[in-house]
This record gives structure tokens, C-alpha cells and sequence, in this order.
């Protein structure tokens, strides 16, 4: 599942016209073995505000799945059909937590955590199965997601990938 993600950064030149500063695959981009999804991590903050100062790169290697506590994290994902063999829980579930994501006690799907953000996702192609603690909502095209830091998992159950944009804004977590 080659995942094909093209990322420009503008910037400043020296006398302060905007230009651009890369055009291209992001520097983390591919398919992340632990949990078989393609992941490209375009960009993240560390501060609120943000700054636009220098022409540094600013997606650390490794990125966990949440920015920190005053920052943002902008990605790509690219579900795959789920496969008749279940993944491992246990195994995805140590996965999540040590990307910092908060696991429930019993998840009813291998991908259930949480994070301590407010997510916007934007469904880009094919359909994924948001699934919540009860509750679950099949998402196209097109579809939004504002999910407000809430034990959920991703699930796609359907013949083709699932493309989601999300970006990650660091939230006080009230549960």
C-alpha cells in the first residue's frame, strides 16, 4: 500500500518574500509495520501561538500520535481493508501507549485509545467505521469528524483504503 502524500512549505526568503521552502513526499511518510496503516506526518507544532519564524523542519522524528501540551500535529492516514485476521489487541494496544495514547481497560476494537487533543478529520476517499464505546458511525468522502478526546478506534471494513486528513490540537482532558 504505497501511500503517495505531496507536502509544500512555504516560508520566507532572506528579504521576506514568501516562497517555497519544500516540495515533495514529507520526511516520514509510508506504512508503520506495528499497525499496518500508512502514515504521513506532514507537520506539528510545539507552542501556542505558533511560530512562522525560520525554515526549520518541524516534524520530529519519531512523532507520537499527540502533539504535547500546547501543540499541534497535522497527518495523513490511509486505513487499509481490515483482513479476516484480527490484529493482536494486545500488541496494538502496548502500540498506542507507548505513541502516548491513553488504552481502555477492555477495547472493543485492537485500535481503541484516546488522546488528550480535539481531532478534525476529514474523510478524503473510501469509508472507515468510527467506532466509539457503544456507538459507531460509518464515515465517506467528504465526512467530518470532531472528535473531542473520546476512547475511539478507526475501522475499515470495506473493500477499498480509507484516507483521512486529521489534525491533532493539544485539549484539556476533563475524563
Amino acid at each position: 500500500m504505497p501511500l503517495k502524500v505531496r507536502r509544500v512549505v512555504t516560508g520566507h526568503d532572506s528579504e521576506g518574500r514568501a516562497v517555497v521552502l519544500s516540495d515533495g513526499p514529507p520526511p516520514q511518510c509510508g506504512v508503520d509495520p506495528e499497525v499496518n496503516v500508512g502514515i504521513a506526518e506532514l507537520w506539528a507544532t510545539s507552542e501556542f501561538p505558533a511560530s512562522n519564524k525560520g525554515n526549520q523542519e518541524a516534524v520530529p522524528d519519531p512523532l507520537p500520535i499527540a502533539p504535547g501540551t500546547r501543540g499541534t500535529v497535522f497527518r495523513v492516514v490511509e486505513f487499509p481493508p481490515e483482513q479476516e485476521d484480527v490484529p493482536n489487541t494486545e500488541a496494538v494496544q502496548t502500540y498506542l501507549r507507548n505513541q502516548g495514547a491513553v488504552t481502555p481497560e477492555r477495547p472493543r476494537h485492537p485500535g481503541m485509545h484516546k488522546t488528550h487533543t480535539v481531532d478534525y478529520a476529514v474523510v478524503v476517499s473510501g469509508r472507515v467505521d468510527l467506532l466509539l464505546d457503544e456507538e459507531e458511525v460509518t464515515l465517506q468522502a467528504g465526512d467530518t469528524v470532531v472528535q473531542r478526546g473520546t476512547f475511539h478506534a478507526w475501522a475499515n471494513r470495506y473493500a477499498e483504503p480509507c484516507l483521512v486528513a486529521f489534525i491533532l490540537v493539544a485539549a484539556d482532558s476533563t475524563t
